[in-house]
């Protein structure tokens, strides 16, 4: 006889294990510092560019060009930080993206299906808002995917500017969405925004990728191997046509994330541990520096709103995320019988979906690929990303902060560590020796606590012993 099928629900943003609690704990510290720089970057750029002493000297540094013309590569500083430095952010896209895969919450179908049916609805709606709204007005349709993809970075900064201790599953599952999101964000850079092929730089960024390939399965070890490998297929396939970022997206997939015996971290893990600080604290804030860098006043705040491709931009992200992620997690739940974590509402679900409208960097990016050659539509675009980002924000921070008490006691709970061996308690509730550490620490207390009682009841027995109160010398009145 088959043993009858459970039908205990699945639950949904139920507690992470040890290993992937411990390993997004620290993913998400370093995007949250670098997610502070990010937003200083932006706030910097805003007031360079919009300061009149200072806006020609954030053009001129802008439009300065540098590198070798020789190798096409006689760049604007913008261009090199679109195009160089955000390859450093897909690299490390590419290897959160390969251990997910194989080693975290992508690895079991079942897992993987509600943050990737919920990326998919969550970049699927904005660009659908987008282009109805573009269409209804009679705009251009060639923005589409600005509004598709989720800053990571920028929305945990967001968390650490209002102090919110969001639970860790909630956590984990805003960052698992943002690095699938990244997945079809360089999908659709790759698709729809490239230009005119250069077959021969091609076919040699894909022989560098090949080398690349071998050399990390023959375990060759050294950076100073693979870092000057990594420029020349970056180099190949910038002059391919294929926008650049997909070289790093492609070298961080070719990484090993799974560990074998004897080994702490795998070499995806390390190399991400290594090159993470670099694309958060340096590349991103450095592209949001030249980027973000648009002229704002009140009149072109305005045109926003009467524009169809900016308007657009703005209800994809506020509007298309939240309902996108929100229904896609809803039905996904919904068709394959899981329930909501006890300790968590829809509510809360809606508030982390509509903090994934913050669509900062990787929308920016998109936008001047949309709209390259057209400098009033690119800044009319920016305008409408930061503003789209800025009202997602303010609306999650509100709908977050509601619920901020219940969040930190399921933050304290999850922390809580009594026994004080760096394991969290809820992680040794099935475990018969925490239980006996608890309960040698619980009786050294108990016997602190009887030590202290048998001593005031001392002292109070002595003073109950002084006649009338009197002391020592008895020729003095009491």
């Amino acid at each position: 006889m088959t043993a009858p099928r459970s039908t205990t629900p699945r639950k949904v943003f139920g507690r992470l294990s040890l290993p992937e609690r411990t390993y997004v704990a620290d993913a998400l510290r370093t995007e949250t510092v670098g997610g502070v720089l990010l937003l200083a970057a932006a706030v910097t750029a805003l007031l360079w560019a919009n300061i009149p002493a200072l806006h020609d000297s954030y053009e001129s540094v802008s439009h300065f060009h540098i590198g070798p013309a020789t190798l096409g590569l006689d760049l604007s500083v913008a261009h090199w930080a679109a195009d160089g430095l955000l390859a450093i952010f897909f690299f490390v896209a590419g290897i959160e993206l390969k251990r997910e895969l194989v080693a975290g919450d992508l690895r079991d179908p079942k897992a993987a299906a509600l943050p990737v049916v919920a990326a998919l609805c969550g970049m699927a709606v904005p660009a659908l808002v987008y282009t109805v709204t573009a269409a209804a007005g009679g705009g251009s349709l060639d923005g589409w995917a600005v509004p598709t993809a989720t800053d990571i970075a920028f929305a945990l900064a967001v968390l650490a500017v209002i102090g919110t201790s969001l639970p860790s599953a909630l956590r984990a599952f805003l960052l698992t969405l943002a690095v699938v999101d990244d997945l079809f964000a360089i999908l659709i850079i790759a698709v729809f925004f490239t230009a005119d092929l250069n077959f021969a730089a091609l076919g040699g960024s894909v022989a560098g990728l090949l080398l690349f390939w071998v050399l990390l399965r023959k375990g060759v070890r050294g950076w100073y191997v693979y870092v000057p490998l990594a420029l020349v297929v970056w180099a190949l396939m910038y002059n391919s046509g294929i926008h650049a970022t997909v070289a790093g997206v492609a070298m961080g997939l070719m990484l090993r994330c799974h560990r074998r015996e004897g080994e702490d971290r795998s070499p995806g893990e390390r190399i991400e541990h290594l090159v993470r600080p670099l694309s958060a604290g340096l590349a991103v804030p450095l592209f949001a520096l030249f980027s973000a860098g648009v002229a704002i006043s009140g009149g072109a705040l305005a045109d926003v709103f009467t524009r169809p491709e900016t308007l657009g931009v703005v209800l994809g992200l506020v509007v298309g995320k939240a309902v996108g992620i929100f229904g896609g997690t809803w039905l996904t739940a919904r068709f394959t019988r899981a329930s909501l974590s006890d300790d968590l509402a829809w509510a809360d679900v809606f508030a982390v979906s509509s903090l994934a409208g913050i669509g900062f960097t990787v929308s920016l990016l998109i936008g001047e690929l949309a709209f390259e050659g057209d400098q009033t539509m690119t800044g009319q675009v920016k305008a409408a990303v930061l503003l789209g980002s800025l009202i997602a924000a303010t609306l999650a921070t509100v709908l977050l902060k509601i619920r901020n008490a219940k969040y930190r006691r399921l933050w304290a709970d999850e922390e809580r560590d009594e026994d004080a061996d760096g394991i969290p308690d809820v992680y040794e509730e099935d475990d018969p020796a925490y239980h006996l550490r608890l309960a040698a620490l619980y009786d050294r207390k108990a016997a602190e606590h009887r030590r202290i009682a048998r001593e005031k009841a001392a002292e109070r027995h002595g003073l109950a012993e002084v006649p009338g109160g009197a002391g020592e010398d008895h020729h003095r009145p009491a």
